[in-house]
């Protein structure tokens, strides 16, 4: 199971190396029939005004394989799949309608609820996470329900604005050139880019694809499928999820637990920056670890291997290494690979395996993970993970304008990350894709009021926060626990989340928290 957070390289994506269905369907496309006496009409929360007939619609569950043709791996048996409609701008709920495909594991013993769950990304597909808990309590006592936020994965419509050709050629430019030149090539790429979504997407669309609705869409979720409050575990972006539905709905959550925190009041350019430190972490610790193996490819001196890293990437700027895949292997790739691997322990063994390859002049390894971070499947198709991610982004925050402040962010990045400065920064730096959406960005109650989140009535909630986490600050876990008045749980560790992955410590917490509504011992840590 992946949990995401894509926010490298969003604002300094020349520092990090980074790379990083038209119209609307219409209520009849396939969603939940929108007709009242659903399993909503029983919800003791109070129905937004006019959008009863998306809360009382009625499911029509069935098998996944409709919704996950797109080559993704099957989601497993005892899962079934099902759409729920609703509005496109929740401002005018009469017009256009899209789609939230949906997954379900049924719970096996006395059924609390439903626990609906959300990877993160922005833009990664949560249907696989119905699975997500199996063998535990959890899944004993609970629905298990995944999803696709609108516009992602088997949501319709779906974003989209490159074709899988044109995917392939963006990740084989290297975008490292500061000169006045080499900055106006990049924000005319971005320009392009956000044509491209507007072409294959509309603009009405990617207008309301942002977390404002997605919350929203939730809550939808959580009234037709019969449930009175929300239990609800997200993951990375997914906390921003939790803490903007928090504030919202706070009267509708009975539990939630945000694990590898987003801190909300947090500038976004700082926000990057703390990333770029904390994969800067963990590539000191892989580095650690790596010296102390006979085939390290870094050699045996700690002092030493981020030079030999460099020596390993800088190469592949003017030249890509071979693969036995037509592509090669770009510099580009490579640095999203190797930042693939640090997400966790668990991907050190391949990190190490692809640069050995690259040090005798093959990019395989290194292209298979950059892959996997990419959405892109054996047969060359990509899911829309990009595509959705940058959609989302551009209308969650207010965009940055400023030249002054792109060159400063991407000077600080190279500082805080040196193990991805390319050594050719020249305090400037292009505008970020943002710059140029063609949409608004969509503002929450809380950016407009910066400081505690205003949750009036939310019961206690559970932040899990790892030391160490490369993409989401430990820092940030702290700081969203405080605003949401909830309690924190310290994982010790260099990974990014840890919720149902094994560690018993955490999730004998996680667990009885959900099931027993009984909160964390204070100060918890594992």
């Amino acid at each position: 199971m992946s949990k995401w957070d894509r926010l490298s390289g969003a604002l300094v994506a020349s520092a990090a190396g980074l790379v990083l269905v038209t119209g609307c369907t219409t209520a009849d496309s396939g969603g939940g029939a929108l007709e009242s006496g659903g399993a909503a009409a029983s919800s003791a929360s109070a129905v937004p005004p006019g959008l009863e007939l998306f809360y009382n619609q009625s499911l029509d569950w069935g098998s996944c394989a409709d919704l996950t043709d797109d080559g993704s791996a099957p989601l497993g048996r005892g899962v079934d799949c099902a759409r729920v409609s609703v509005p496109v701008d929740y401002a005018q709920p009469q017009g256009d309608t899209a789609t939230v495909a949906i997954s379900r594991t049924k719970a096996t013993g006395d059924r609390i609820g439903s626990l609906l769950l959300n990877p993160g990304g922005p833009g990664a597909s949560g249907l696989a996470l119905a699975t997500q808990g199996a063998g535990t309590e959890l899944a004993e006592r609970f629905d298990m329900i995944g999803f696709d936020p609108r516009g992602v994965g088997a949501s319709t419509p779906q974003v989209r604005c490159l074709t899988d050709t044109e995917s392939d050629a963006e990740r084989a430019e290297v975008h490292i050139d500061m000169s006045a030149t080499g900055i106006a090539d990049a924000e005319q790429d971005s320009k392009d880019y956000a044509g491209k979504c507007v072409e294959r997407t509309g603009a009405e669309f990617l207008a309301h694809v942002g977390t404002y609705e997605v919350v929203r869409d939730m809550d939808v979720i959580r009234g037709v499928l019969g449930d009175s409050t929300m239990n609800f575990l997200g993951y990375s972006y997914g906390t921003r999820l939790g803490a903007m539905y928090a504030e919202t709905f706070p009267q509708n959550v009975r539990a939630m637990v945000l694990d590898g925190a987003l801190d909300p009041d947090q500038d976004p350019v700082e926000g990057v920056i703390l990333q770029g430190k904390g994969f800067q972490g963990a590539f000191d610790a892989f580095v650690a670890d790596c010296v102390t193996r006979p085939d390290c490819p870094l050699g045996t001196d700690p002092a030493q291997a981020q030079a030999r890293f460099a020596a390993l990437l800088e190469p592949l700027i003017r030249t890509p290494a071979a693969t036995t895949d037509p592509r090669g292997l770009s510099y580009t790739d490579a640095v999203t690979g190797v930042q693939q691997a640090l997400y966790s322990p668990a991907l050190w063994t391949p990190l190490r395996g692809g640069l050995a390859s690259l040090a005798d002049g093959t990019g395989d390894s290194l292209l298979y993970l950059a892959d996997m971070y990419q959405g892109r499947a054996n047969d060359g198709t990509y899911s829309n993970l990009n595509d959705a991610f940058n959609a989302i982004r551009c209308v969650d925050d207010p965009p940055n304008t400023d030249r002054a402040v792109a060159g400063l962010a991407d000077t600080r990045y190279r500082e805080a990350a040196p193990f991805l400065d390319d050594g050719l920064g020249t305090g400037r730096a292009p505008l970020d894709l943002c710059a140029f959406w063609p949409v608004p960005n969509t503002t929450s109650p809380h950016e407009l009021d910066p400081g505690a989140l205003a949750a009036a009535g939310l019961p206690a909630v559970v932040v899990v926060s790892t030391t160490a986490d490369p993409a989401t600050p430990y820092q940030a876990g702290v700081d969203l626990a405080a605003q949401l008045g909830g309690k924190l749980i310290t994982f010790d560790g260099t990974q990014h989340t840890v919720v149902l992955d094994g560690n018993s410590c955490v999730d004998d917490a996680v667990i009885g928290y959900f099931v027993d509504l009984t909160s964390p011992e204070e100060g918890l840590r594992c």
